[in-house]
């Protein structure tokens, strides 16, 4: 072996080290600083009686993953975006392995626009990207991205997506005594719509089985659920708030963002609406998503939301997701925050950078050592 094949060696070494790092190792890294929430007992609503037998549920939730279509994704950066959430997501599974996984909508960035043929692309896509495990539940809510704001959706559109993913207006999934309400946030407008008018009767079908668990009202046959406990809603848009000037998280908007109006219906639901799903379901938390930011509010006292940025680099320099762990009658949660883009870039820089000095400084040495044999 010549020096010069060990110089080549070393170089590739380097070289391989440094993407192994930047492009695996790091999420291992960043990811194994998070952890699952501690439930507070003095938190714990006592008028509900719980089962001995029964674990928390952990759950972890995300949003925005925004996978990218024809028409607005060039080819590396889809690459570039996809493996950053398919290895930050499958990390984290392997790590934390949640009970459940639930996706807060825009799955993808031209769900509207696309053909069947790249739909059902996408579809296998995000299943390949966001594979659970056995022992693991998915379940996915849909964003406007996926088929459009209210004014744009079709029966086509709706039943395509919902079809995929079993993704209905309104849907009630029960863990273990706890109750997730996942709504169609462009169902919420209230005008009658062939969308509207169904969620709306489904979510009093919803709070009429949750009264009658907790001895509210009769229940009438094959209506009262295994555990009361209040619902968990999650849905794509934020309930109504003005802007996110109030919003303080380490993943929140920057500064000149915070402080831009927020129009109902788009930004978020509507006051009305909001005030509405509060009357009905009474929710102990919603988790949103929709602005790429992060939020946390409380509405009348003691509903706490959690608005989730997005799950892509393309959308948030420093992505998060959730963790939570939910008991009939107490949760906790913490949020996990991903390595940076910006912090990647610049690992990238610098060991190519080093790598550069270090080579520059062997070349010199191999030609010293070379002219020296020649003069001898």
């Amino acid at each position: 072996m010549g020096p010069k094949f060990a110089y080549f060696t070393k170089f590739l070494v380097a070289v391989l080290g440094l993407v192994f790092y930047c492009e695996f190792l790091i999420y291992y890294i960043v990811l194994l600083q998070c952890w699952w929430p501690q439930l507070d007992p003095s938190k714990s609503d006592n008028t509900i009686n719980l089962r001995q037998d029964e674990r928390p549920v952990r759950a972890l939730l995300l949003a925005d993953t925004h996978l990218l279509g024809s028409r607005k994704g060039h080819w590396f950066d889809k690459l570039r975006r996809e493996w950053q959430m398919y290895r930050a997501f499958q990390t984290a599974m392997g790590i934390h392995k949640p009970d459940v996984v639930f996706v807060l909508g825009d799955l993808f960035d031209e769900g509207l626009w696309c053909s069947e043929k790249e739909f059902a692309y996408y579809v296998n896509r995000f299943n390949d990207l966001f594979r659970v495990p056995a022992g693991s539940q998915m379940f996915v809510v849909v964003g406007n991205h996926d088929v459009g704001f209210h004014y744009g959706i079709s029966p086509y559109l709706h039943e395509r997506f919902s079809s995929a993913f079993d993704a209905q207006s309104v849907r009630l999934v029960s863990i273990k005594g706890n109750h997730f309400v996942l709504v169609n946030s462009m169902a919420m407008e209230g005008d009658g719509c062939f969308l509207c008018r169904p969620a709306e009767l489904q979510l009093q079908k919803i709070s009429r089985r949750l009264q009658c668990t907790k001895g509210a009202r009769r229940c009438d046959k094959g209506m009262d659920l295994t555990q009361y406990s209040r619902p968990i809603l999650l849905q794509h848009f934020p309930m109504y708030r003005e802007s996110d000037a109030d919003c303080n998280e380490p993943d929140q908007a920057p500064e000149d963002e915070k402080t831009q109006k927020f129009r109902e219906r788009w930004e978020c639901l509507s006051k009305e609406s909001s005030e509405q799903l509060f009357d009905i379901l009474k929710p102990r938390l919603v988790v949103t998503g929709h602005t790429h930011h992060g939020c946390h509010r409380i509405h009348r006292e003691d509903i706490h939301e959690w608005t989730l940025p997005s799950f892509s680099w393309r959308n948030k320099d420093n992505p998060s997701f959730m963790l939570a762990v939910f008991s009939p009658n107490n949760f906790a949660i913490s949020k996990c925050y991903m390595p940076q883009e910006s912090t990647v870039l610049w690992l990238y820089m610098s060991g190519a950078a080093l790598i550069a000095c270090c080579l520059v400084l062997t070349y010199r040495r191999l030609c010293r050592r070379a002219r020296w044999f020649k003069t001898n």
